[in-house]
């Protein structure tokens, strides 16, 4: 109200002021008129003073009616100006009020809710508090009546132990071999039905996709070593790439990052390095260092960089071409270059090149006979060793790393998986990855596909034949077939034929587990009875 008092104020004293200044003005007009006449002549002020006295008469007269219409005027509007800012004020206080009583009603709405909450949860707490007690009471009989039930078996146990002359353990463990033994003797003949039947149904048609797939991917394999042997016309060369002080060999292998060994035989540098992209730019670089004659670090160096260059280019091509010629494309431009640096990356003697075209040509082969998708099995087989290609340079296995570099360059979850399940690392969740894993096993298990020295593959044999005699009843163990096959001879006392299965299974599980080899080893365990009599 306040605020409302001030404003009609300000207002009338506004009015007042429109109706007085014309007044004043008035007025002043009438004092100039007058002091104007007053210097007139008197002669001609005499004759016209009654004029002039009556037309400021009927001035003022008319100033007058004048300014009180003007007052009439603001005085209604004014009035109008404080009825309608009265209106605006109650509507105003009208609407708080509405709101105030709104908020008002909300708030005891919600405090009767809260009331009513908090004796819904007395009266719970009330009922839990019984329920606890009850529980408390019931807990101490079942502690009772639990503690009786254990004196009744500890009497009852002492009693069969009378009885049986054994006590519980060796009663127990008695029990438990004799439904181990008898578990075994029927997991046995189980297992040996299944696989009978499975073998049955699946040997035929298995040996049909394989051998036609095989038929199908004929490809010859380049077998490199890790070791890279570069001719020298003659002996004097040496000291040529040696240098003053050793200054040229130490150039090509900073720059290189290879180890060159120079020694007494004869016309012949041999080029050391775990990395084959490395040793492949050393041995290129050195014969070229030969064959222009000219061997100083500032060539050296140069010639490097253009050798890197040119293998980059050659390792960009060897992976378009194995995409062409696997028939597959989309793959990422840094896959391609990976899937090329494998031209130069061996695996007991067989090329990871060529060893992955092999794969995705007899996966794609076996897929499309069993109606599956082709293009998928193929992806799968060519990229299965990526990580072959860094595993120099990077820690883990290639298996991983592959897995690593396919999420990285955004392949197919179904392709990682058969990346990681090729060597049986995790259990494979498509048909197209099983047949990777049967592909890279046939290419790497073929005749001649793969080597390895004399003496890796004769400590490989001992280490065979270790395993398999290891297990309790073994009698002789023999390693066969170049190491592809054990054969198990065992004690017919001790292992009957259900333990024979289980025997082959444990002794294959743990090659598995502790031997590396290429392809696959047969476990063949032997078990006969021999009855010799002599006729006298």
């Amino acid at each position: 109200m306040s605020t409302f008092s001030g404003l009609l104020l300000v207002d009338t004293i506004s009015i007042v002021l429109f109706i007085l200044l014309p007044i004043v003005g008035l007025a002043v007009g009438a004092v100039a008129v007058w002091l104007i006449l007053k210097n007139v002549s008197k002669k001609k002020s005499e004759k016209k003073l009654d004029d002039t006295s009556r037309r400021v008469e009927e001035m003022l007269e008319s100033a007058k009616a004048e300014c009180k219409q003007i007052k009439k005027e603001a005085i209604l509007e004014a009035k109008e100006q404080e009825l309608k800012r009265r209106n605006e004020f109650e509507q105003e206080m009208k609407e708080k009020r509405a709101e105030q009583a709104h908020i008002e009603s909300r708030l005891n709405r919600q405090q009767d809710a809260l009331e009513r909450k908090e004796t819904e949860l007395n009266r719970k707490n009330e009922s839990l508090e019984a329920q606890k007690n009850n529980l408390t009471q019931k807990m101490e009989e079942v502690q009772k009546t639990q503690e009786q039930v254990e004196r009744q078996h500890d009497l009852m146990i002492a009693e069969l132990e009378r009885i049986a002359q054994l006590s519980k353990d060796e009663a127990k463990k008695l029990l438990t071999e004799e439904i181990l033994d008898e578990t075994r003797r029927d997991a046995a003949v189980q297992v040996r039905n299944m696989e009978q039947q499975a073998k049955d149904e699946a040997d035929m048609n298995a040996k049909n996709i394989i051998s036609l797939a095989i038929q199908r991917c004929a490809s010859d394999h380049a077998s490199e070593t890790t070791v890279s042997v570069v001719p020298l016309p003659n002996d004097d060369m040496k000291a040529r790439i040696i240098g003053r002080e050793g200054r040229n060999i130490r150039a090509i292998e900073n720059a290189t990052g290879i180890e060159l060994i120079i020694d007494d035989t004869p016309e012949v540098v041999i080029l050391s390095g775990f990395d084959p992209v490395r040793r492949e730019v050393a041995r290129l670089t050195l014969e070229r260092l030969i064959t222009d004659g000219r061997i100083h670090p500032a060539r050296i160096e140069e010639t490097v960089e253009k050798v890197t260059k040119e293998l980059e280019q050659q390792i960009k091509a060897a992976g378009e071409n194995a995409m062409f010629e696997v028939g597959i494309f989309g793959l990422h431009p840094e896959i391609i270059k990976l899937i090329g640096r494998l031209k130069f990356r061996t695996s007991y003697g067989q090329n990871v090149y060529r060893h992955s075209i092999e794969v995705a040509q007899l996966a794609g082969l076996m897929a499309q006979e069993l109606g599956l998708d082709v293009n998928f099995a193929k992806r799968a087989g060519l990229l299965h060793d990526i990580g072959k290609a860094v595993d120099h340079e990077q820690e883990g296995t290639h298996i991983q790393i592959g897995a690593d570099l396919a999420k990285k360059f955004k392949e197919n979850a179904m392709i990682v998986n058969a990346i990681m399940a090729h060597h049986g690392d995790v259990e494979p969740k498509t048909i197209e990855a099983v047949l990777v894993q049967a592909a890279d096993a046939i290419s790497g298990a073929r005749p001649g596909a793969r080597r390895e020295t004399g003496s890796n593959y004769v400590k490989r044999l001992e280490k065979l034949e270790s395993i398999a005699s290891g297990f309790a009843g073994v009698d002789k163990s023999y390693a066969i077939q170049a190491g592809r096959e054990v054969r198990v001879i065992v004690k017919p006392d001790q292992v009957d034929d259900a333990k024979a299965l289980f025997l082959a299974k444990d002794i294959a599980k743990k090659i598995e587990s502790e031997l590396e080899y290429p392809g696959q080893i047969k476990v063949n365990v032997i078990r006969e009875f021999r009855s010799v009599e002599y006729a006298k």
